[in-house]
């Protein structure tokens, strides 16, 4: 994602999450951190229209994956699948240690993708979104380990 892609992922941000949208604001706040501690992908349809998006944090072994919409008519077409991917190998890339994540527990859709990507339910936070009141299940997914520092593997 880039400083263009803004307007559109911004107005994409709306229609997913009337609730509780990104401001484009806030959306431009973390493209600012990219790529130092982010990272932000989109989806784009022949002709470049955003139909998906996506974004991870990553600093100091943990990654959390910050948002992934996907435009509602498109959902289940393997995009969500896609865009996921893309933040795990970020995270992998990153020698991230555990890929954290906040889902509505009233999302079943997505709470089985990110089952079908191998993460775990590992927690609750109630009423974590506003103004609906809907819990948050926080789940993670463990990656590889880094290697002990100041070793290096003899070859």
């Amino acid at each position: 994602m880039s400083s263009a892609d803004i307007a559109a992922v911004t107005v994409l941000e709306r229609d997913l999450f009337p609730e509780d949208a990104w401001s484009e604001e806030m959306i431009r706040g973390e493209l600012a951190d990219q790529p130092r501690t982010r990272h932000y992908v989109v989806a784009e349809r022949p002709g470049g229209e955003i139909v998906g998006y996506a974004g991870l944090a990553a600093a100091g072994g943990q990654a959390d994956v910050q948002t992934l919409g996907v435009r509602a008519d498109l959902r289940g077409s393997g995009i969500g699948a896609a865009l996921l991917t893309a933040l795990l190998e970020e995270a992998v890339r990153r020698r991230s240690e555990a890929v954290f994540l906040e889902v509505r527990a009233d999302n079943g859709a997505a709470r089985r993708l990110y089952e079908r990507f191998g993460f775990d339910e590992v927690g609750l936070r109630r009423r974590y979104y506003q103004p609906s009141n809907v819990d948050a299940v926080v789940m993670c997914r463990k990656l590889a380990p880094r290697p002990p520092m100041g070793f290096n593997r003899a070859e």
